[in-house]
């Protein structure tokens, strides 16, 4: 770690004004102890809003019962030890926040283009909400995806579909935009950005929708894109096939958006969660839909070429699955990794109390921290299941694997450097206060007591300055961690065997 005599000094100042604050009635003093380390893993779910899967339930509550539905999700999150929200932004082209580029979904109003009333922004309000519970908040984006099954809902005049026809394709009963048309990687480029700068997200992130999943006609063949535009105006002549033209579309919209929100904001991660078959085959056993071929989504390119921050490949089968075993899968993932991005899978929650017992995603999550070494995690799909209790899944999370909080795992690629030591002023009754030191944003606290010779961890969010201990604990220790996940060194403080003078 990086001497810094300037960071130094501001410690020491910060230091003495917060000793002057505790006063003489302190009976703690300052140690070079080392606490237990932190655990890390990423526990994330996803709360979908297409179809109104997660979130909001129906599209006619009120904006009381939205907000409602919204706590709820975060609260339930908070009680069981996650540390994460997935939260769909964008499902078709729509905008479940407040956009000058998209309209208003559907699924929050009922109307595509009516805006809540009375007002609201439901992306600020999770992030918010999300951010005083300690939890991280990614946003997450439909690129491509147009439209709902044709004449599910009315489409609005400011829609994509119907500004800008010429980008997009009816595809089967589906609009979608088509990635190989330059002004359609723009548009939908700009709308990320603009979520990237206008709200303070922790991520961006991808599901497997790149190219459509097959539609097939009447005759249950399969149709193919209705790309011919585009591929004669972009591809046809030039140097690749019109297969690896639709991938380079895909790969150079990732390697685009990765770049552009590390030169905005380099803290928020980009993630994508790709089918969990790259290509049948890989590994050995593996059978399944081809993902490269027709979604053409080369996702190990991304993972290798360190396009993403992490990667959440959908191992949705089980572990003594013959042709998708979860175990031989996670293996092959974690060794098409040489950035050392991080690897969270996501886990398939939506079949427990069906196909599976709570035991199997148990077992998955024990898995993922025996092969990933201290960087685990993984995605529930979704949030839904979690707020059911479906099979005694939460229930069994919370009371084993999930039992303690964690943190998410740092990105140590996006920064190196950590913030620096925070000041910690300890009163004798176990009153604690702080402050950081310098500039840098910090995104939560990791406070750790001691007591009766047991560590108690617990992890604060950013805002925090000031905690009461109900008493006086052995030993005080305090981390702070910044956006890309690094700690500093610990402030630690031990109450002294006699009591401070008065």
């Amino acid at each position: 770690m990086n001497f810094h005599p300037r960071r130094l000094a501001l410690e020491i100042v910060a230091a003495l004004l917060l000793a002057v604050t505790a006063g003489a009635a302190s009976a703690y003093v300052p140690v070079a102890m080392e606490p237990p380390g932190i655990q890390r893993e990423f526990r994330g779910a996803w709360v979908a809003t297409v179809g109104n899967i997660d979130w909001p339930s129906t599209n006619n509550l009120t904006v009381n019962q939205q907000k409602s539905e919204m706590l709820a999700f975060l609260d339930r999150a908070v009680r069981l030890n996650l540390n994460a929200i997935i939260f769909q932004v964008r499902p078709i082209s729509d905008a479940l926040y407040d956009s000058k580029i998209e309209p208003w979904s559907y699924y929050l109003t009922g109307t595509m283009g009516q805006a809540p009333s009375p007002y609201y922004d439901p992306l600020e309000f999770a992030v918010t909400e999300a951010h005083k519970r300690g939890l991280e908040l990614h946003a997450w984006f439909n690129p491509f995806r147009a439209g709902p099954p044709t004449g599910k809902f009315p489409i609005s005049k400011n829609h994509i579909s119907r500004t800008h026809p010429d980008l997009v394709r009816k595809y089967g009963n589906l609009l979608w935009l088509d990635p190989g048309e330059k002004e359609a990687q723009d548009y939908s480029f700009r709308v990320v950005m603009d979520v990237v700068k206008r709200y303070d997200i922790d991520g961006v992130h991808f599901d497997d929708y790149f190219y459509p999943y097959k539609q097939q006609d009447a005759q249950k063949r399969d149709l193919d894109f209705p790309d011919w535009s585009s591929w004669h105006k972009y591809g046809e002549g030039g140097k690749f096939s019109r297969d690896d033209w639709r991938r380079e579309n895909v790969n150079k919209f990732v390697k685009r958006v990765y770049e552009s929100i590390k030169s905005a904001k380099p803290w928020v991660k980009f993630g994508v969660s790709p089918f969990g078959i790259w290509q049948p085959g890989y590994p050995a056993p593996a059978r399944g839909m081809n993902a490269f071929s027709i979604l053409y989504c080369d996702s190990r390119k991304w993972l290798t070429n360190g396009w993403l921050d992490y990667c959440s490949p959908q191992l949705y089968w089980a572990i003594d699955a013959p042709e998708q075993g979860f175990t031989g899968l996670l293996n092959w993932w974690l060794e098409q990794n040489p950035k050392h991005r991080n690897i969270w899978p996501g886990i398939d929650s939506d079949r427990v109390g069906g196909k599976w017992k709570a035991e199997e995603i148990v077992n998955q999550i024990k898995i993922t921290r025996e092969r990933c070494d201290g960087v685990a995690g993984e995605a529930q799909w979704s949030m839904k299941c979690l707020m059911q209790d479906r099979g005694g899944l939460a229930t069994a999370l919370a009371n084993g694997v999930y039992a303690e909080r964690a943190l998410i795992p740092a990105s140590p690629w996006l920064e190196r450097t950590a913030p620096a030591k925070p000041a910690l002023a300890v009163a004798s009754n176990g009153n604690l206060n702080w402050q950081p030191v310098g500039s840098e944003k910090i995104s939560l606290w990791v406070l750790q007591t001691r007591s009766d010779h047991r560590w108690h961890t617990t992890i604060l969010p950013g805002a925090a300055r000031s905690l009461a201990l109900v008493s006086p604990p052995e030993v005080v220790a305090l981390t702070a961690i910044d956006r890309c996940g690094v700690a500093s060194r610990p402030v630690v403080f031990q109450r002294s065997a006699e009591p401070a003078a008065k």
